[in-house]
């Protein structure tokens, strides 16, 4: 990085300092100081952008937070901060504000959301960021590349972002064509131009060119809901597109019954937790079970409810009360009876 001279720092600081309530502490960061903060561009994101390292200026400055905004195209997919990932953060206190959000010259967010939004949500006035000199295109790039962290946007949202980028791959093959004086004067790409469009598009958002097909085939056909399970994390890309082949309300019952199986396995496994699997009865075979469930009196029988649950698969739950109150299997057991009189 070269270091401004005071001159061009204080020419910067003075359309700042007019601006209301904008306290702007303008420096440029060394070497050092920019890797701590974790802002060191890489040789992948170098590539993508354009941008050479020599030519990257990062500017450590202090922001009002009405004057930063999400990127165009994290609004316009309706992407948000997962609970759990502001509640994770909450926990950290003021540690948490202590990374500077990554922005670019017009106060665009490129890495720092759950910061922000958490720093909206307890009234904060200001935060620290690094701000540099970026495109839109070059922005959404420097976004994805810093969201493929394990804690950042999963494979669907970063496809949905890498898409917005597609006119732009579009219009580099176009070039490229032309200066191979392949099909001069023609707008339309061949199969493998179209491939290594899409291959783009997988590399911009670190995933394969599979999932970019089934991800702009899900946009077409998906239900809405289906879509929101998908940035939610709920549901794999490659199991909704398969629901996706099917009409609007197959998609939402197929859904539905994946969200109640995982929320009856979820309730299980807390049971599971809570009481210890050392201390859990073993779970008989069907036929022993059945042998079993036979051996109870009539008025035993009366007191167990018996429920009727819409998840997939054939199975059968057995509470740790029911378990220890049947008897012990035996070859001949006379069969439940209710009196009738």
């Amino acid at each position: 990085m070269h270091l401004p001279s005071a001159q061009s720092v204080q020419q910067s600081r003075e359309p700042r300092a007019r601006r209301a309530n904008a306290v702007v502490s303008v420096c440029m960061p060394e070497r050092g100081e920019q890797a701590s903060a974790g802002i060191k561009p890489d040789k992948e994101l170098q590539s993508k952008t354009g941008q050479q390292l020599d030519d990257i200026h990062g500017r450590l400055v202090t922001c009002c937070l009405d004057e930063l905004h999400p990127h165009p195209s994290y609004v316009q997919h309706h992407l948000t901060v997962p609970a759990c990932k502001l509640s994770s953060l909450t926990e950290r206190g003021d540690l948490a504000f202590r990374e500077p959000l990554v922005i670019t010259r017009d106060h665009t967010i490129v890495d720092g959301y759950a910061r922000w939004e958490l720093a909206r949500l307890q009234g904060r006035a200001t935060l620290p960021c690094i701000e540099y000199e970026l495109t839109e295109s070059e922005a959404l790039h420097w976004l994805l590349q810093r969201h493929r962290r394990s804690d950042g946007l999963n494979a669907f949202s970063r496809i949905l972002l890498a898409l917005d980028l597609e006119a732009g791959f579009k219009e580099k093959a176009r070039s490229n064509q032309q200066a191979g004086g392949q099909n001069k004067g023609s707008s339309k790409l061949t199969e493998a131009e179209r491939l290594d469009v899409r291959s783009e598009i997988a590399a911009a958002a670190g995933v394969s060119v599979g999932n970019v097909t089934k991800v702009k085939q899900l946009v077409g056909t998906g239900h809405p809901e289906l879509l929101e399970a998908l940035r939610g994390g709920e549901v794999s890309i490659h199991r909704a597109w398969k629901w996706s082949m099917e009409s609007p309300d197959q998609q939402i019952e197929a859904l539905r019954t994946y969200r109640n199986k995982n929320g009856v396995n979820k309730a299980i496994r807390d049971l599971i937790s809570r009481h210890g699997p050392g201390n859990l009865p073993t779970a008989p075979d069907l036929a022993s079970l059945v042998r079993r469930l036979s051996g109870l009196s009539s008025g035993e029988c009366s007191s167990v409810s018996v429920s009727v649950i819409r998840v997939q698969g054939k199975m059968i739950f057995v509470t740790e009360e029911l378990m220890q109150s049947l008897p012990p299997y035996q070859e001949s057991i006379p069969i439940c009876t209710t009196d009738n009189r």
